[in-house]
């Protein structure tokens, strides 16, 4: 057996050793399986490409925001006014903000082109169920960029509820001004501005 097989050998046997230890796909398993999923059809995707939008959020949607809890994400951006908020307010919110998020990743799914993304070895015990994904994506000429992914183990899944770029948390890096739209005109305001602010990035990728 060559050396290639040997380490093709060796991968797989640590991935069911990893499956049967988790009892569930392990989250870096889970991370790392949808991340190759999804580059590969990007790669082959010429309208992705291209820049088309439409068929990226189609993308995201099918393959990435299963593994995805919005709920948790948009209270941890809105923070502690997240609590005078209504069902149907929280409701509001979570839609438009989850909106917002898969825009934003749609459009970052358009400029990839060949980066290579390292996974760094998970520091976590079978029992946890919060843990983090450690990441870095390299590419020619540029810096290195670290991107990490926290999950909570729900039942016997694992979600994303944060993704940290380069030290800085994607939900929480909205609570600032979450804040304060709300201190100047209320969830509901808040509301209003994240759904007319989707309507425009929608407009604009057509």
């Amino acid at each position: 057996m060559t050396m290639f097989g040997r380490n093709v050998l060796v991968a797989g046997l640590v991935w069911l050793a990893s499956m049967s230890v988790w009892a569930a796909p392990s989250p870096d398993a889970l991370v790392r399986t949808v991340m190759d999923e999804v580059l590969e059809i990007v790669r082959k995707d010429e309208a992705i490409q291209s820049g088309d939008a439409s068929r990226a959020v189609a993308l995201v949607d099918e393959k990435v925001l299963p593994h995805f809890d919005f709920r948790i994400m948009t209270s941890l951006a809105v923070g502690r006014d997240w609590r005078q908020a209504t069902p149907a307010q929280r409701d509001r919110l979570t839609s438009a903000f989850r909106t917002l998020l898969v825009r934003t990743y749609s459009n970052a799914l358009t400029q990839y082109r060949d980066q290579q993304i390292d996974f760094k070895p998970l520091r976590a015990k079978p029992s946890d169920t919060d843990v983090t994904v450690r990441t870095e994506v390299r590419q020619a000429g540029a810096k290195p960029i670290d991107i990490d992914y926290a999950l909570e183990k729900q039942g016997d899944n694992w979600k994303v509820y944060d993704v940290v770029v380069a030290g800085v948390s994607l939900v929480t890096n909205y609570r600032s001004s979450f804040a304060s739209e709300i201190r100047s005109n209320g969830i509901d305001g808040l509301i209003k501005a994240l759904e007319a602010k989707n309507a425009a990035l929608a407009g604009g990728a057509k």
